[in-house]
C-alpha cells in the first residue's frame, strides 16, 4: 500500500510484474473518510498492444476499441508512476469528485 498526503492506494500487481516498471495494472484509493474508487492505469505502449492483440482475436470489433472506465493512461510505467498520476489528478478535481468510479461500501 502506498500513502500519500491525501490518500493511500493499494496497486495489484501480477505474479509477473515489476513495480518499477509496470504498465498496466489496477488501484484501489480510499480517501481519509474511507471511500473508494477504482483506477486501472495503464501505459499508452501497452494500450496498444491490447488493441493490436483485440485485432488478432476478433474482440472489440476487431480491436476497433477499448472501454475501461476508470482508465488513466500514463506516459510510463512503473507504481511511483501511477501514483504521481493519481496524486496529480485528485489534486486537480479533489476527492469528492466522480473522477474516477467509486466503490460501493463493504457490507461487513
Amino acid at each position: 500500500m502506498k500513502k500519500t498526503p491525501g490518500f493511500s492506494v493499494m496497486y495489484t500487481l501480477g505474479l509477473d510484474d515489476d513495480a518499477e516498471s509496470v504498465e498496466d495494472v489496477d488501484a484501489v484509493v480510499t480517501a481519509p473518510d474511507g471511500s473508494q474508487r477504482t483506477a486501472s492505469l495503464m501505459t499508452h505502449r501497452r494500450l496498444g498492444e491490447l488493441l493490436r492483440r483485440r485485432m488478432e482475436t476478433g474482440e472489440s470489433a476487431g480491436g476497433l476499441y477499448i472501454r475501461v472506465p476508470d482508465l488513466v493512461i500514463m506516459r510510463e510505467g512503473g507504481l511511483e508512476a501511477a501514483t504521481r498520476a493519481l496524486v496529480d489528478l485528485f489534486d486537480l478535481y479533489g476527492l469528492d469528485s466522480d473522477i474516477l468510479p467509486h466503490c460501493p461500501p463493504d457490507d461487513d
